[in-house]
């Protein structure tokens, strides 16, 4: 199944084997917040996560929209995947730190 917006839960969510992941976010212009990434317990360990990150992904970049991880889940994602790096932007505490 393709990932869906659920804009009144303010989520991205993906739905496998009759549970679903999700991403809470929030757009402020051209950013993508991630705020929270949760895959069930039945889910964990079988790649649903990283399909669901891979579609926001897509999505952040078909709509030229930076990606802000707040999640650590979603910023550790972001960091193993260098191809998407042209839509991910620093985590607000890298950018305090003045990374």
């Amino acid at each position: 199944m393709a990932m869906r917006d659920n804009p009144a839960a303010g989520r991205f969510e993906l739905e496998e084997q009759g549970f679903v992941a999700f991403a809470n976010y929030r757009r402020l212009g051209d950013e993508l917040i991630i705020d929270y990434v949760e895959s069930p317990p039945a889910l964990r360990g079988t790649g649903t996560a990283g399909r669901l990150m891979e579609a926001i992904a897509a999505l952040a970049a078909d709509q030229r929209l930076r990606i802000i991880p707040i999640c650590g889940y979603a910023t550790r994602w972001l960091r193993l995947h260098p191809e998407h790096g042209g839509i991910a932007a620093a985590t607000r505490r890298d950018q305090a730190a003045g990374r």
